[in-house]
């Protein structure tokens, strides 16, 4: 899947991540990056998906409510990675009462037939059958409708849950008679699946995550026992960088430059396995770094991290709520 070119400027963004404590570098490469990227030119808004946590088959067990610890890790992270709350709204999704009220709204205007064929939803119904996972995508579209949000950073995972997004939104504007809604665009990442340490994808539930702010040693420790290209058996052998896992990352963190050299070095055999991960170490350490000096300054004063959470939920109400006042005018609702 191609990368989206990012909007220059104007129109209003919106994107979510579901509380699972601190996060790892396939998220700041995922997710975080682009984040950054919009947050100079755009009008952004970046909330805590609480409520989608406790969704069933959402990834997170979909029973208890995210713990505050695992919330404010996560925030910490965001802001390690660069995220201004002077510039971007962060909110926390279950403060704002006005996503379940436009979720009801929607799910009276929504066929059941559009929920059921969402890819999701089929895949795992029978082994999360309740109404959460049938209902997860459309309160996706209530969070982003909301806000009238036209540009939505997504994974590949997440762009039925936008078709159907913008499904509901020309449905409503149509019915209504006029443009209420902007139809959202999807963002997707230029490393949407950034390869973990056994060569998948990245991820928690596979343990197979580097930290975004991993100490140096556990850094180097994983990054040693990485598997690498598994026809490579000796050091004097030639290998290819596109069957190691060890590149995958390498294209991502390395500098394009140091790249040509590694590749080079690779299939020549003229530099070892052990080298070319050396090399990978000092490229992600000093990013690692950064973001555990930042993190550092926040974890100084905690209450400082939710104040801007409780300060964003505020502002994000104000937008939320005047949305669903013009919805419930054109709705003939008082």
């Amino acid at each position: 899947m191609e990368p989206t070119p990012l909007p220059t400027s104007g129109g209003r963004v919106v994107s979510g991540m579901r509380p699972t404590g601190a996060l790892h570098i396939g998220h700041f490469h995922g997710v975080l990056s682009t984040w950054l990227q919009l947050q100079p030119t755009h009008e952004c808004l970046f909330f805590v998906a609480d409520w989608h946590a406790m969704a069933g088959g959402s990834g997170s067990g979909g029973s208890a409510a995210p713990r505050e610890e695992a919330v404010y890790e996560m925030v910490l992270d965001w802001l390690a990675a660069g995220i201004d709350p002077q510039r971007c709204t962060l909110f926390l999704q279950s403060r704002l009462t006005e996503h379940a009220e436009l979720f009801t709204l929607l799910a009276l205007h929504t066929p059941l037939a559009w929920l059921e064929r969402v890819p999701g939803f089929r895949e795992k119904r029978d082994q999360h059958p309740g109404f959460g996972l049938l209902a997860y995508p459309l309160l996706q579209a209530a969070d982003i409708l909301a806000y009238k949000g036209q540009w939505v950073p997504v994974g590949e995972d997440q762009q039925a849950h936008l078709e159907l997004a913008r499904e509901v939104a020309r449905r409503l504007n149509h019915q209504l008679g006029r443009p209420l809604f902007a139809e959202p665009q999807a963002l997707l990442s230029s490393s949407p699946r950034l390869p973990g340490l056994d060569g998948r994808k990245m991820s928690k539930s596979r343990g197979n995550t580097i930290a975004m702010r991993e100490a140096p040693e556990s850094t180097r420790v994983k990054l040693d026992h990485m598997p690498t290209d598994p026809q490579r058996v000796r050091r004097t052998d030639a290998g290819e960088p596109e069957r190691c896992p060890v590149w995958a990352l390498h294209q991502v963190i390395t500098a394009p430059a140091r790249q040509t050299e590694l590749a080079q070095g690779c299939r020549s055999a003229g530099m070892g396995c052990l080298d070319c991960k050396a090399v990978l170490a000092e490229s992600l350490l000093p990013q690692q770094a950064v973001w555990r000096e930042r993190a550092a300054a926040f974890q100084e004063q905690p209450k400082q991290v939710h104040w801007m959470l409780e300060m964003g939920s505020e502002r994000a109400r104000s937008l939320a709520r005047r949305t669903l006042v013009e919805l419930r005018e054109a709705l003939g609702l008082r």
